[in-house]
């Protein structure tokens, strides 16, 4: 029997998994096909993290290393939802929860001091910020929208603030002592076994990572962030703010740069209460409370504190001193310094984009604003896009083209696999890479505070890469452009593995350049104003950047993409859409019990998966349902039964009973499998005529408060009855679970 793996994650695309996977769960059975659940839940991850530690019947096996395994086989097939990349306020919450629910579980040591502790904080970690997709990702990523998903944002843009020549909104970057500035890059001729080491300045010799095993043809890098040009940056941003009488905001990736961001957050934090930390940071810093878990966390533990109260005064005179700050939540007072892991980068710079450039001020009204980027490896691409919207006005969905991408991103590539080899600097000295004959390959000059790291990205991945840009720009016949900058050291060395494999293929009648990210973006934005495509051949952070931001220009979202990761060795991994795994939405189906998440991207990505295992496993009833579910998502999209955001209209789970009609139908009309047909022809006919019957119960339950038992990990049983509450339509599934076991 073929088989599908479908994820359990979080949030809203667990809720919504309540819903939709019977459905996938019934209609598989009539293709032969067995789907299966893997739950790599943040909590899910917690309590498999402590496995050795719990009861036996609070145990839990670790699905995220399991999955990881079978993404190096060619059998793989997993349907891959959003999960939570859990910032440090986020992982203690999830922990709070699981031990109200009797999980016994060890608090999060802050300040570990004895070696259970210092253990036990390493197991938390390795739980936090993005731990999933880099375990998954064995392979390269193939983002684009589909033709029915483009069509349908034509016919139904979303909307799009104006923008004014006069615009203030910019980007602001340090250009100089930073990652990108600072970066060396080396190609390894042999396999190898590197060392990190810091190298003081009275030389004392202090291994930071060894027994870092290397291939030969790896890129290896090595960069710093210096911390002094950091905080002199910093502060010159904060008083530009000011003088410019814009917004003042930080645009970080602490979840995913789980080791990195944060600190550099906790600079923006005190940069910003500059005055607070020059008075109290002694006492802020020895609480813990350096601003790396954002204000908020500063703020909750005043209290303990003897200066609290006049920290807590001196705190609301910054406020009121420096310039606005740009809000996560205006009426709540929730600030974008509040937690780090609130205003991501990559989705919260094309939101602003989408808003005429504005962000929201404390006083709930848009305003423009001075977005700080502090590297520079990418912050050029957005003042782009900033310059552009100045000059041509906002972007009209009706007539953009798309900018597909194509992503570098196996076996952890480039900055996104940095995290175990990213130190904050204690001494002044030196980090030097060493390679196993004792010759230094790279070093850097560093002072305490500086935050030094090295990437790797592999030769085979990066041949396996070259190979699939070619792929898609032969088969959508679209220009391909790498987005490389040989006047960076990373990027340089990738640009002559580029020439040499794209060397291997046939690229004749292709469109295929290379171009450094500012120029490429350049001109991208031109052909799509013309309506025309353009293929982003990109690194890993980048693919993760644009496939957030043109959708959001040319969809509204970026949960409407489809998001294939062919797998190196020959399986499938389908990531439902590009967007996270929206709170808010939770939020709201606790308060009114309507979820208006968009399981569009489930639809895509289930489509594509049984594509894949009618290839694969040559399951052609596979590639019948593949087929049907794409007409019946184009028929979804045309007929606008996506969840609409108030009560009284559809929601997810609306959204599902008509996905499930239309797919019944398309079904039963095909005739490449009579029996299939026959099997869905009493549903469909169930379906049509009980239409009214059971929208009827869907609508009925809105309006009131939903118990699902558990944010982080919900009662089964509780979400279940709050997210399947029409009983004809369950009825109906169950019917056809019958019947397929008899095809």
């Amino acid at each position: 029997m073929s088989t599908i793996i479908y994820t359990l994650t979080d949030e809203a695309p667990l809720l919504a998994t309540y819903s939709f996977l019977p459905v996938v769960e019934a209609y598989a059975a009539a293709a032969g096909v067995d789907v299966e659940t893997r739950d790599i839940s943040l909590a899910g991850r917690i309590v498999a993290a402590f496995a050795d530690r719990l009861p036996e019947d609070q145990r839990e096996s670790d699905a995220l290393a399991e999955l990881g395994a079978l993404a190096t086989t060619p059998e793989a097939n997993i349907i891959k939802l959003p999960n939570i990349s859990a910032s440090v306020p986020q992982l203690k919450a999830a922990v709070a929860e699981l031990q109200a629910q009797g999980i016994a579980l060890p608090d999060y040591p802050d300040e570990p001091r004895t070696d259970e502790e210092r253990e036990t904080r390493a197991r938390y970690d390795k739980v936090k910020g993005s731990a999933v997709n880099p375990v998954l990702r064995e392979g390269n990523s193939d983002r684009r929208a589909p033709a029915s998903v483009k069509s349908y944002a034509r016919k139904h843009p979303h909307s799009m603030g104006a923008w004014s020549a006069d615009s203030r909104t910019n980007v602001a970057t340090m250009g100089h002592d930073d990652f990108r500035s600072t970066e060396q890059s080396v190609v390894l001729p042999a396999d190898d076994t590197l060392t990190i080491r810091h190298v003081g300045a009275d030389g004392t010799t202090t291994v930071l990572k060894d027994g870092l095993a290397v291939l030969a043809g790896e890129v290896v890098d090595a960069t710093v962030l210096r911390a002094a040009a950091l905080d002199a940056f910093l502060a010159e941003q904060v008083a530009r703010a000011k003088a410019e009488g814009v917004l003042f905001s930080v645009h970080l990736k602490a979840t995913m740069m789980k080791v990195s961001d944060p600190i550099v957050f906790g600079h923006v934090v005190r940069a910003y209460f500059a005055d607070v930390y020059s008075r109290y940071g002694a006492e802020l810093v020895a609480a813990g409370l350096d601003g790396s878990n954002g204000l908020g966390a500063v703020l909750a533990g005043l209290d303990g504190l003897e200066h609290g109260a006049e920290i807590r005064a001196a705190i609301e005179q910054g406020l009121a001193d420096g310039p606005r700050l740009a809000m996560v939540n205006s009426d709540k007072g929730i600030t974008n310094l509040h937690v780090p892991s609130d205003v991501i980068v990559d989705a919260s710079m094309p939101a602003m984009i989408r808003t005429s450039g504005h962000m929201w001020g404390p006083d709930g009204e848009e305003a423009d604003t001075l977005a700080v980027l502090p590297d520079s490896s990418y912050a050029g691409i957005y003042q782009a896009v900033l310059d552009d919207c100045r000059a041509h006005g906002a972007f009209d969905p009706t007539t953009v083209g798309s900018v597909p991408n194509v992503g570098l991103m196996a076996q952890k590539a480039e900055e996104y696999g940095s995290h175990d080899k990213t130190f904050e600097v204690t001494a002044a000295g030196k980090v030097e890479v060493v390679d196993a004959a004792g010759n230094v390959l790279m070093t850097h000059d560093v002072e305490p505070g500086d935050i030094w790291r090295a990437c790797q990205t592999k030769d085979a991945p990066i041949r396996d890469w070259v190979g699939l840009a070619v792929t898609r720009a032969r088969a959508s016949a679209t220009p391909a452009i790498f987005w490389l900058d040989e006047d960076r050291a990373h990027d340089a060395n990738l640009i002559g593995k580029v020439r040499t494999y794209l060397a291997e293929h046939d690229t004749d009648g292709l469109d295929i350049s290379i171009a450094a990210p500012v120029d490429a973006i350049r001109t991208s934005l031109e052909r799509i104003r013309r309506g025309e495509d353009t293929i982003s051949v990109t690194g890993n952070v980048l693919r993760d950047y644009l496939t957030d931001l043109f959708p959001i220009l040319e969809l509204g979202t970026s949960a409407k993409m489809l998001s294939i990761v062919p797998l190196m060795a020959g399986g499938g991994l389908f990531e439902t859409g590009a967007g996270g795994s929206a709170p808010k939405h939770v939020q709201q189906l606790v308060e009114q019990d309507y979820l208006r998440w968009d399981s569009l991207g489930e639809f895509l990505a289930l489509a594509a998966s049984f594509e894949h295992l009618a290839d694969h496993a040559k399951n052609e009833r596979a590639r019948v349902l593949g087929a049907a579910l794409d007409r019946a998502t184009a028929t979804f999209l045309d007929e606008n039964k996506s969840p609409g955001r108030k009560l009284g209209t559809v929601d997810n789970r609306g959204s599902h009973f008509y996905l499930a009609l239309y797919w019944a139908q398309e079904l039963a009309r095909q005739d490449d499998d009579p029996q299939v047909a026959a099997a869905f022809a009493d549903l469909a006919r169930t379906l049509g005529e009980q239409e009214g019957r059971i929208s009827q119960e869907l609508l009925a339950v809105q309006g009131k408060p939903a118990d699902i038992g558990g944010y982080f990990r919900p009662d089964a049983e509780k979400a279940a009855r709050v997210m399947r509450p029409s009983a004809t339509f369950n009825a109906a599934l169950d019917a056809l679970k019958a019947r397929a076991a008899a095809l």
